[in-house]
């Protein structure tokens, strides 16, 4: 199937080939989207520029650092520059201070620390919504990665569980905003996956674990799964579908308890 020939879609967040990112970015190519990409600087640009290009024949990769507003400016402006419009864009960006990962969310907790996971998890995609939805074609679509851990207490996910529950709200309102423009806005909450940014969760590698015991279809997600689920959202399959958290976590969302490790 071409589900997204003739469909241009702006992939943020790629670090490498164990990206959440890389996987919904490879998902969509093989169903015929053209793509374009973000890095935040130098040194992530070096690490994904070859396979920006091998990969998914792109010369798109554009500098945009969400800690700037201006590079959220610059980054549209840039991309006009190749495409006037596009159909979307993947927002797969997320930060917290490490410290704020492990043990008591109060103990670690700051002023600093938690505006800035907003700003970086939260408030960055509003902005990008907002400074691109002039240039996005009605019948378009907005996706971005969200966690359990915004509506249930997951041990040391602290700070990223409030800037998550505030991005999951985010859409919805985002989805409201952008309906009349016939612009869909959904999530997907995605199970704990070993990416680069999930390895400075403390005990991440006994989640995993429980978390493939635990889901009712007993699976261990990979970001190949969430690529198809992403490419449904992107797709005009999902035209009626939009404010939505859809969770590819194997059922794990439904569980009442956590069993005890033997």
């Amino acid at each position: 199937m071409n589900l997204l020939l003739g469909k241009r879609f702006l992939i943020t967040g790629m670090i490498n080939k164990y990206s959440i990112a890389y996987g919904i970015a490879r998902a969509i190519y093989r169903q015929k989207a053209e793509l374009a990409f973000t890095y935040q600087n130098e040194k992530a640009k070096q690490r994904i520029e070859k396979i920006v290009q091998k990969e998914f024949n792109s010369n798109l990769l554009l500098p945009c650092d969400v800690n700037n507003k201006q590079d959220i400016h610059d980054l549209f402006q840039k991309l006009k520059k190749s495409w006037k419009t596009f159909d979307g864009f993947l927002h797969s960006i997320a930060y917290a201070n490490p410290k704020n990962l492990s043990g008591n969310y109060l103990d670690s907790l700051t002023q600093e620390d938690f505006m800035h996971a907003h700003k970086i998890s939260t408030y960055s995609f509003s902005e990008m919504s907002k400074l691109s939805r002039s240039m996005i074609n009605s019948g378009g679509s907005i996706v971005t990665i969200t966690y359990i851990g915004s509506e249930r207490i997951i041990p040391n996910y602290n700070i990223m569980g409030i800037a998550k529950a505030a991005l999951e709200a985010s859409v919805r309102y985002i989805a409201y905003s952008l309906g009349n423009e016939n612009i869909r806005v959904n999530a997907i909450s995605a199970a704990p996956i070993k990416t680069l940014s999930a390895s400075g969760i403390k005990n991440f590698k006994k989640m995993l674990k429980n978390y493939g015991n635990i889901n009712p279809l007993k699976k261990i997600i990979n970001i190949h799964d969430i690529g198809n689920v992403a490419t449904f959202l992107f797709s005009d399959l999902s035209s009626i579908v939009t404010g939505e958290i859809i969770h590819a976590d194997g059922g794990f969302h439904i569980m009442s308890a956590i069993e005890n490790e033997n």
